[in-house]
């Protein structure tokens, strides 16, 4: 409809989403640079941590894994409360947990206490991204979402650049005040999230309607455009965690998320090693590449969330980038060059933080708003069930076989089916909205 158009917005509506981004989003991509820094830096610590605990990548697979699943396990719970408390004080609980845990890690003696605390630490990050998601769609309308989640999506690859930037130096302090290299990064990288969190709870505002900077009149802009999408979608199937779990759509978008975040979580966790096994580099030229390639991947967020609300095809988009990253996958599991693996890892880079930011964006646009704080969680939840199996049987492919390559081919073939489900859902929502007259035939 034209005026879900960025360019037909009115003077209020501009003014209106101008004040949001600026009062809303530099907070959310501060915590989730937080959130993804805790979250992955123990890619980081991987190889003299394994070394010094004598950790087998079967047992570090399955403890990098173990935080999906205590994620996935508490997503509804935490986006319940965060409904119920609102997502100012929740958000902020979540950060001061994480960050408390996230520091706690330097304890690690133990595979036992590896899979604890990351376990642990999924628990209480749980809720954060589908959280954020279900808060912007309050906030957002269609026209403006892509870039409000591009603008805090691109905390992931700067928070790969911060890791790689600095995480050379926290490994190099290795025997300093008695402690490990590794047991410095995680000490040094997880205790600032708890005083962010502190931030977060004084500062970040729950709904349009309770804040005094928004006028009268670009309140009721914000009700009105957001109470169209709710039109155009229709009534909600249902919006209870059962209906949730029946509801074809969430399914859908729950089995791309599983392949999605199995693939990019698993081959981020293991990125330091892959380019350790098949480059000449060292360990602080390897984090300068990953630096660099988050670097790509913030310019890569930032341009693709702009072009999907300008063209109203997050969905075609992200088929692309899958099709794309699939390709880099499987030129990193099969190329015997090692300037092609740190090209291909660059492309991976690029693009693997870009394709959750279009369709976790699509995610209000597929689904009501009654059915949506479930909702994402649920296809959250589906999602972080992929994140904790594949880096378990990653590891196992490792162990069996003493090569990354195996289980690179595979999981290009699986990116590529990702792919495939992806246009299957643009198709639908395409036909949804012909049908009620949103877009032409």
């Amino acid at each position: 409809m034209a005026a879900d158009h960025p360019r037909h917005v009115s003077a209020i509506g501009r003014s209106a989403m101008g004040k949001a981004f600026w009062r809303i989003l530099p907070l959310i991509l501060v915590a989730y640079l937080f959130a993804y820094m805790d979250r992955v830096n123990v890619s980081f610590a991987a190889a003299h941590m394994n070394e010094d605990l004598k950790f087998s990548a079967t047992i570090y697979g399955l403890g990098g894994g173990l935080f999906f699943l205590g994620y996935a396990l508490f997503e509804i719970p935490s986006n319940l409360m965060l409904v119920r408390f609102g997502a100012r004080k929740w958000i902020a609980r979540i950060m001061i947990t994480w960050g408390l845990l996230s520091a706690a890690m330097m304890l690690v003696a133990t595979p036992l206490q590896f899979y604890a605390l990351r376990f642990l630490l999924g628990v209480a990050e749980a809720g954060f991204y589908p959280g954020v998601i279900f808060y912007f769609a309050s906030w957002f309308p269609p026209c403006h979402r892509s870039r409000a989640v591009s603008r805090f999506f691109i905390a992931s690859p700067l928070a790969s650049v911060a890791m790689g930037s600095m995480s050379g130096w926290l490994l190099a302090l290795d025997g300093t005040g008695g402690l490990h290299g590794w047991q410095w990064l995680f000490l040094v990288q997880g205790l600032p999230t708890v005083l962010f969190g502190l931030v977060v709870l004084r500062y970040l505002p729950d709904a349009p309607a309770t804040v005094a900077w928004l006028t009268p009149a670009e309140k009721e802009w914000i009700h009105t455009a957001l109470a169209r999408e709710q039109a155009r979608i229709g009534a909600p199937m249902g919006h209870n965690v059962l209906a949730a779990f029946r509801n074809p759509r969430v399914l859908l978008l729950g089995a791309i998320g599983f392949l999605l975040i199995g693939v990019i979580t698993t081959v981020i966790l293991n990125a330091p090693l892959i380019l350790h096994d098949a480059t000449p580099l060292d360990t602080r030229s390897i984090g300068y590449l990953v630096a660099l390639g988050g670097l790509s991947g913030a310019a890569a967020i930032f341009v693709l969330g702009n072009h999907a609300d300008r063209r109203g095809d997050r969905w075609g988009a992200a088929f692309w980038c899958g099709i794309m990253l699939a390709g880099a996958v499987l030129v990193m599991g099969l190329s015997p060059s090692p300037l092609l693996v740190c090209i291909a890892y660059l492309a991976f880079a690029t693009l693997c933080f870009a394709i959750p930011m279009l369709t976790s964006s699509g995610w209000a646009e597929a689904l009501h708003v009654r059915e949506l704080a479930i909702g994402a969680a649920a296809i959250n939840t589906i999602s972080q069930i992929g994140a904790f199996v594949a880096p378990y049987g990653w590891g196992a492919a490792r162990d069996a076989t003493g090569s990354f390559q195996l289980a690179l081919i595979a999981f290009s073939l699986i990116a590529l089916l990702m792919s495939a489900l992806i246009l299957l859902l643009r198709h639908q929502l395409r036909m949804r909205d012909i049908s009620a007259g949103a877009v032409p035939a």
